[in-house]
């Protein structure tokens, strides 16, 4: 495999926000409605955005206030060219993103309905070269940093060993379980400072049945419980069921016109991550999230919906 690997001393700024996770070009249709099984809609056009959990995640903390920096990989192409460029744009350290020939980068086809909503399909290309050796390659960036965030497109034993090593370090820890197939390990959940699955997410990580937010209080109770310190289930216009140590509750959204949901759920974690970045509270970190995500409800595209930090109406109180 011929490939171009960041240097393990690389000198940059620090970053308080470390994203370990995927790259992807979104390759975006808008249809009246979502097709069903057999069915074939027509669609006016196609868009080519940037995204990719990570980098979406990490746009959204680096304009909502976050000191940020990727670690990943793309394929050496104009896709991986586009999506590194548009992260440096953001302000996002891209000296961690490597670049591989033996691999395409990263693609999602992103259908999304005149309702907002939407079905995504991933193919992982150079995503799936991210291994354990390249993290603990970049220790001196997760000693800098702290807050790490994960997601589950790149390989899972990659993911192990951030979320373990962000742990050892003594860093505040994030797993966004996305896309979930199943029950994660245990000693993944016991690395995690906050867990955020969605509804569906959090389904197929426990044996609940999340279909009310008390269902899906259940299921973060459920999670707490394997280890999971914060866990946060986002439900959309119904708000984030949270359970810790000593709360179990729901915090409702903001009220807002959904024309797009895609990358909410990454607006929301890239909030999140630069609000306890600064010190935030909890709760006050939960609503800067939700301000957030409610905003890039109302956009079209991934990167594009997400907002500014200017643009919000609520900033993340410091914890003193």
């Amino acid at each position: 495999m011929v490939a171009k690997h960041p240097s393990a001393s690389s000198a940059h700024p620090a970053a308080d926000v470390l994203i370990v996770g995927s790259l992807n070009m979104d390759l975006v249709i808008r249809t009246p409605r979502l097709p069903r099984p057999g069915q074939t809609v027509a669609a006016p056009a196609l868009e080519t955005i940037p995204g990719g959990k990570g980098a979406n995640q990490a746009v959204a903390a680096a304009r909502l206030g976050g000191r940020v920096a990727m670690l990943g990989c793309v394929g050496d192409d104009a896709y991986g060219t586009a999506l590194r460029d548009g992260l440096r744009r953001e302000g996002v350290d891209t000296s961690m993103v490597s670049v591989h020939a033996s691999e395409a980068t990263g693609i999602a086809c992103v259908t999304v309905a005149d309702s907002g909503q939407n079905t995504i399909v991933i193919v992982a290309g150079a995503n799936q070269l991210l291994t354990p050796a390249m993290i603990e390659a970049q220790r001196a960036a997760f000693e800098r940093a702290r807050v790490i965030v994960c997601q589950l497109e790149s390989p899972p034993d990659a993911v192990e060993c951030a979320l373990k090593l962000g742990a050892r370090l003594g860093k505040t820890v994030i797993l966004n379980p996305a896309p979930a197939i199943g029950p994660l390990p245990t000693p993944w959940l016991a690395a995690c400072d906050y867990l955020i699955p969605n509804e569906t997410e959090a389904a197929l990580l426990t044996a609940h049945a999340v279909d009310s937010p008390e269902s899906a209080l259940d299921a973060a109770a459920d999670l707490h419980a394997q280890g999971a310190r914060h866990v946060m289930v986002t439900l959309g216009a119904h708000g984030v069921a949270y359970v810790d140590a000593t709360r179990r509750l729901l915090m409702p959204a903001p009220i807002a016109q959904a024309v797009d949901t895609t990358a909410a759920g990454d607006t929301f974690v890239g909030a999140l991550a630069a609000a306890l970045a600064e010190g935030a509270a909890p709760d006050a970190a939960i609503a800067f999230g939700q301000a957030a995500a409610a905003v890039s409800v109302t956009r079209l595209g991934a990167q594009p919906s997400i907002p500014f930090r200017s643009e919000l109406g609520v900033l993340a109180a410091h914890a003193h």
